[in-house]
């Protein structure tokens, strides 16, 4: 009999082969939908580890995408740095941006977390405004014609070219989703759960909460960078948008709609929302109402989030 763990493992390897050969039936532009969805679910999975498993909701989370988007897309478009370092550079920034806005944020709880951390997205988003003679603010920045091809051994890889952006943007995803699944059923992720389900328990075993909640944030704020490093790289643009407090809102509802405390529940949630939006935009003009009624109808009919309600039906090796 097969055990469950190797039931998890061979779900989330099938997913992903699927995701790898859906490539050579989608149109060039369909590809870079579906590298768009791919990259925002690697941010929702990211978001995740906080919401799901630690029970921490940020609506600050913006700040990290834009640090990693930044962070990678102004080393190349002022230095001309290469494609390898500005994406590490634009890591690093969220790591460093996470780090200290978790040790300042985790001094409270509850609702003023969330609020705490929506200050400090607004400081950012405010700060791309500020130095708008480097971000250019509302107007971005163009990264096309600074940004030299990928060198990879004896491949050389053009970025804005739909396969390699849609190959890489899988990459970013499959390392997050198997990340994510190893961590949350490894000891560390136990302790997370046992701090959002009991924390003083936790704590009399001797785990820390600070330090574990610490750690999740900045897990989750590097994760969310190396979306925005991406997404700049392979886009080729950099938009103070990223930074508004709408990517902070996004995330989170992804999170609740595909399953809150699911591995894949990320990917649904962003991909339903990304083709709902799609789809009902060629219909009518009022599209965010539909859409909106939509996710209104999921939710009230699956409170868990739509991957929540099959994990529900059929068991939690599911997922």
């Amino acid at each position: 009999m097969i055990s469950a763990g190797r039931k998890i493992l061979a779900l989330h390897l099938g997913v992903l082969a699927g995701l790898g050969l859906l490539q050579f039936v989608l149109s060039p532009f369909h590809q870079g939908m579906v590298a768009r969805v791919l990259l925002f679910s690697t941010y929702a999975i990211g978001y995740n580890l906080l919401l799901g498993y630690t029970g921490l909701m940020s609506l600050g989370h913006a700040l990290f995408l834009a640090a990693g988007l930044y962070g990678a897309g102004l080393p190349v478009y002022y230095l001309g740095a290469h494609p390898a370092p500005a994406f590490f550079s634009g890591v690093l920034a969220s790591l460093l941006i996470a780090a200290l806005v978790g040790a300042l944020s985790l001094r409270t709880t509850g609702v003023a977390f969330s609020i705490v951390t929506m200050m400090f997205g607004q400081v950012g988003y405010l700060m791309t405004l500020y130095f708008n003679r480097i971000t250019l603010g509302d107007q971005g920045l163009v990264l096309a014609g600074r940004l030299s091809p990928l060198h990879l051994g004896n491949w050389t890889l053009t970025l804005s070219t739909p396969v390699v952006r849609y190959n890489l943007a899988l990459l970013l995803f499959a390392g997050a989703l198997l990340a994510s699944l190893w961590l949350v059923r490894s000891p560390f992720g136990r302790v997370l759960v046992g701090l959002r389900e009991h924390e003083e328990r936790a704590r009399m075993l001797g785990y820390s909460p600070f330090l574990y909640r610490w750690l999740a944030i900045v897990i989750s704020g590097g994760i969310s960078g190396a979306v925005g490093a991406a997404y700049a790289l392979l886009f080729s643009h950099l938009s103070n948008a990223f930074a508004s407090i709408l990517y902070s809102i996004y995330p989170l509802l992804w999170v609740l709609l595909g399953g809150a405390g699911t591995t894949l529940g990320p990917l649904v949630g962003v991909a339903f929302m990304t083709y709902a939006v799609e789809i009902a935009s060629s219909l009518t003009s009022a599209y965010l109402v539909v859409v909106g009624l939509a996710l209104v109808l999921v939710i009230m009919g699956l409170p868990h989030g739509i991957m929540g309600g099959v994990r529900a039906r059929w068991g939690r090796w599911f997922l």
